[in-house]
């Protein structure tokens, strides 16, 4: 099947798409021999692609759950790492896993934990991420103060950022501890904005204590300890890319049936 040049190179893992874009601008991709221009489209079982003269090679889809703790950033490369102290996701997998290059599918703001997939499969990160595909994220979320019905209705019915409107989005039941002056509930989103949970929290005067991923679409964080990675079963492997389709043909579906100006 024909797919962008800079989505094959990206699946590929020599580049990111935006670096994919600056070769094929440079004249270093060629296809079936002749320099390719940006936004062409190729066919890796048909079509001879190569980079600089060599021929580009499918990476092997890998597919890695991260428990991802406080105080480690979400990104594959931290240039300031050694001068701060910090550590980036990558650093937490295991040597096995490096033979690929993974990315984060998504962010988890440095402050936040819980369930982060990494992996090298361009398709089933956009179907997670692309607005269009909505798929659900949940999080564990405590916030300090007792969050009443009102306030948990006027999050649910969609709170209005300084970058827009959320969508509309399910609170689930809340338990108040009164000896901490906390609640806890989870809270089901189907968009992502930077910071978008604490921000909404703090309109409501109800600040974010701990925020903890625990699922995105058909995977679930489960006992994974923090700090701690592991490969997805073949079986969780199978339900993601099932899902992944499913959800790239909701959008398509949607797309189709919208009215035409």
């Amino acid at each position: 099947m024909p797919e962008r040049l800079q989505k094959l190179l990206a699946a590929a893992g020599l580049a990111s798409r935006r670096e994919a874009e600056s070769w094929i601008r440079a004249g270093r991709v060629t296809v079936n021999g002749r320099v390719a221009t940006l936004g062409e489209r190729a066919d890796p079982e048909t079509d001879e692609v190569r980079v600089d003269g060599e021929p580009l090679a499918r990476e092997t889809l890998r597919y890695w759950l991260l428990h991802k703790p406080r105080g480690v950033i979400t990104t594959t490369s931290d240039p300031h790492a050694a001068e701060m102290g910090r550590r980036t996701v990558l650093e937490l997998l295991p040597e096995r896993a490096r033979d690929v290059r993974l990315f984060p599918v998504g962010r988890l703001d440095v402050d936040s934990e819980g369930l982060l997939l990494l992996t090298n499969d361009g398709a089933v990160a956009q179907a997670l991420l692309h607005p269009s595909m909505g798929c659900e994220k949940v999080y564990r979320v405590t916030v300090r103060g007792r969050l009443r019905n009102a306030e948990a209705e006027r999050l649910a019915g969609g709170l209005v950022l300084e970058d827009g409107p959320m969508a509309r989005c399910k609170v689930g039941p809340r338990r108040f501890d009164a000896d901490r002056e906390r609640t806890t509930f989870e809270l089901t989103l189907r968009e992502g904005r930077k910071r978008q949970i604490r921000r909404a929290m703090a309109q409501l005067e109800h600040p974010v204590v701990r925020l903890l991923r625990v699922r995105m679409g058909p995977i679930e964080l489960g006992d994974l300890p923090r700090g701690a990675a592991r490969p997805l079963t073949a079986r969780e492997v199978r339900r993601l890319i099932e899902f992944a389709g499913t959800r790239r043909e909701h959008a398509r579906t949607r797309a189709s049936s919208r009215p035409h100006s």
